[in-house]
């Protein structure tokens, strides 16, 4: 399980939100988030808000879909009452946890309670995250049939030791299988991999990114592995029975997947996102960069509308209780100041390729601007018609490019 929740005020047992949260709402996307915080076995690397089946007590897998309905049902009217205008969603998302641990139906009714209560816009991205091993044909032939377009697989390593250091279970051979099994049902595929875990050498990197070109996916993620306190690896490494990641093999493993993945046709848009064409990327993820508005249904989900920030009960047995008892399953809440919300908007917005308006930059970020090109950090040429953009180096040191650009 992750670790304790923000520190917040305590949100309102109806859930309703302040009048900030209105504010220019028409122009801003609306997506849904719907996190199923279910695994098989927990890896070692991860502190999301996920449950074995042994740390469920008192919450059953099999009740989770009508938990999850029922706040999509009250998250509509929420925010009509909080005097938010109706939009339809543009993009969902199942994330995990593995949602794909739940009966393709049940996933399928959830999207449908998203399209009844906003609606679904034309064109919507619906995506799934998925593990290889939790899906077959039949599974990925119910999903598109029943809405979704797009699925995210966890395929993190080609090499098998690799994987057994983050605890994964599959197996590295199924992960072609599985993107052609997607292909077949019409979904579009992106494939996620970490880099840096303790003991794998440049050339196992080189292999995984073969591995998951080969498979010819739309869509590729590329994360250096954080080692998150409380988690079995955190235990391990201050152990000493694996190797902290070195900070120097991490960026010569970026620069080859950036080198790799562009020349396989692959444009980056985000720090750690790829994509074949514009098309084809996340617009979901590209919505929390860009600050839009997003419900995050689920235990411990986070929601974001207009610069009002909320969490969720962490345990399913503690979220389905709220929901039951008909309150919010909201517990904690923060409403972002001018100053916060800016630097949030210069750290988000500068990982990703079409960057910020310098014009927009406080007087000393647009000020360091010209020091941030002669540093190789950002790109001049488009500086010139008025946009950041971050050069390979600038987002290998993307925090160092905002601190500067924050006058910090």
């Amino acid at each position: 399980m992750a670790g304790p929740l923000p520190l917040g005020d305590p949100a309102p047992a109806d859930g309703l939100l302040p009048g900030q949260a209105a504010e220019g709402a028409a122009d801003r996307a609306f997506g849904v988030y719907l996190h199923v915080p279910f695994c098989i076995v927990r890896c070692g690397y991860c502190d999301f808000n996920t449950y074995t089946a042994s740390e469920l007590r008192g919450a059953r897998q099999a009740d989770y879909a009508d938990h999850a309905i029922s706040e999509v049902r009250m998250s509509a009217g929420v925010l009509e009452r909080s005097g938010l205008p109706a939009r339809a969603a543009s993009t969902v998302f199942f994330g995990g946890g593995t949602p794909t641990l739940l009966p393709a139906g049940d996933l399928v009714r959830m999207l449908g309670a998203v399209r009844d209560e906003f609606g679904l816009a034309d064109g919507a991205e619906v995506t799934t995250e998925a593990n290889p091993d939790s899906v077959g044909p039949d599974d990925l032939v119910r999903l598109r049939e029943g809405g979704f377009t797009r699925v995210s697989f966890g395929m993190q390593s080609a090499v098998p030791r690799v994987l057994a250091t983050l605890d994964r279970t599959h197996d590295p051979e199924r992960v072609p299988e599985v993107v052609r099994w997607a292909r077949d049902a019409g979904l579009d595929v992106s494939l996620d991999l970490i880099y840096g875990t303790p003991g794998e050498t440049l050339e196992d990197w080189r292999a995984s990114l073969d591995a998951a070109l080969a498979a010819e996916p739309d869509h590729l993620s590329a994360y250096a592995l954080i080692v998150e306190d409380g988690t079995k690896l955190a235990r391990q490494i201050r152990r000493g029975e694996v190797a902290t990641p070195d900070d120097d093999l991490e960026a010569d493993m970026y620069e080859l997947a950036d080198e790799r993945l562009d020349g396989a046709g692959y444009d980056w848009y985000e720090v750690s996102n790829w994509a074949r064409g514009r098309e084809h990327r996340s617009r979901h993820n590209l919505g929390y960069w860009r600050g839009d508005d997003w419900w995050g249904v689920g235990p411990g989900a986070h929601s974001h509308v207009g610069g009002v920030r909320w969490w969720n009960a962490k345990h399913p047995a503690a979220y389905a209780e709220r929901l039951a008892a008909g309150v919010s399953p909201a517990v904690g809440r923060e409403t972002l100041d001018v100053a916060t919300r800016e630097t949030e908007r210069v750290l988000l917005q500068s990982r990703i390729r079409e960057g910020l308006e310098i014009a927009s930059l406080a007087e000393a970020g647009r000020h360091a601007v010209a020091g941030l090109i002669a540093d190789g950090l950002v790109d001049a040429r488009p500086a010139l018609g008025g946009r950041l953009t971050l050069t390979l180096r600038g987002r290998l040191l993307a925090d160092a490019v905002v601190r500067r650009l924050l006058g910090d």
